[in-house]
């Protein structure tokens, strides 16, 4: 089964930057493309989709709240997805979550249901 480990969440600095990571394994080698994403959830409020990517042909989709501050990423040959954080502001305090999941008509997208596989979570705090 898929498995997904993470790291990288710290304390940090307002304005300052972080780059998250995600080591995935176990895929079913027959399917050709999913979506990778990063959720978050802060004390008191639902999870929330960040960022997405497809695998196959690495289009991503972003929440309007991080737009041209974080950047979603993969490396296929690693197995391993990233997300930068630049510009960090305190609303972005959140345990970070990497999901897995297929590819909906219409493409990835930040709806959680459509994720199948979770990380443990990573805390990132910004102050």
């Amino acid at each position: 089964h898929v498995q997904l480990v993470e790291s990288g969440g710290r304390s940090v600095q307002v304005g300052g930057c972080l780059r998250l990571s995600c080591a995935s394994s176990g895929y079913d080698a027959r399917v050709a493309s999913r979506c990778m994403g990063w959720f978050r959830q802060a004390p008191g409020k639902e999870r929330e989709g960040v960022a997405t990517i497809n695998t196959r042909d690495n289009s991503t989709f972003y929440a309007d709240s991080v737009k041209g501050r974080f950047t979603i990423s993969q490396d296929n040959a690693k197995n391993t997805l990233y997300l930068q954080m630049n510009g960090l502001k305190s609303e972005d305090t959140a345990m970070y979550y990497c999901a897995a999941g297929s590819v909906p008509v219409g493409g990835c997208n930040l709806k959680r249901e459509k994720y199948y596989a979770w990380s443990q979570g990573t805390q990132v705090t910004v102050s």
